[in-house]
């Protein structure tokens, strides 16, 4: 380490500039809030909790601007996507009208 280092042609501010589409900003949020965002970037392996708030922010404004008609048709196919018939609801199927099989009466 050396006993004195020249800083007359340094330079303030951050060593990488920011990307341009970046605005810097301060902003309160609730800490289970930020919390919960630490943990999927942890859970996710690595990354940056701030890119993942801004892509949530993203969504919900993409969601928000889409027409309620878009909105009801995505819905439904995320849930019909998920939904199973239940064995109650299944339709036997009618009995042969040429069904030779004995009955039990």
């Amino acid at each position: 380490m050396k006993e004195h280092y020249d800083f007359s042609r340094g330079k303030r501010g951050p060593i990488v500039a920011p990307a341009a589409n970046k605005t810097r900003i301060t902003i309160r949020l609730d800490a289970d809030i930020v919390s919960w965002f630490k943990e999927e970037v942890h859970r996710a392996g690595g990354g940056n909790y701030q890119s993942l708030i801004n892509d949530a922010l993203r969504r919900h404004v993409h969601e928000a601007r889409e027409p309620l008609e878009e909105t009801l048709r995505r819905v439904l196919r995320e849930e019909l996507r998920g939904a199973r018939p239940s064995p109650a609801t299944e339709v036997a199927e009618p009995p042969s009208r040429y069904d030779t099989s004995p009955d039990d009466s």
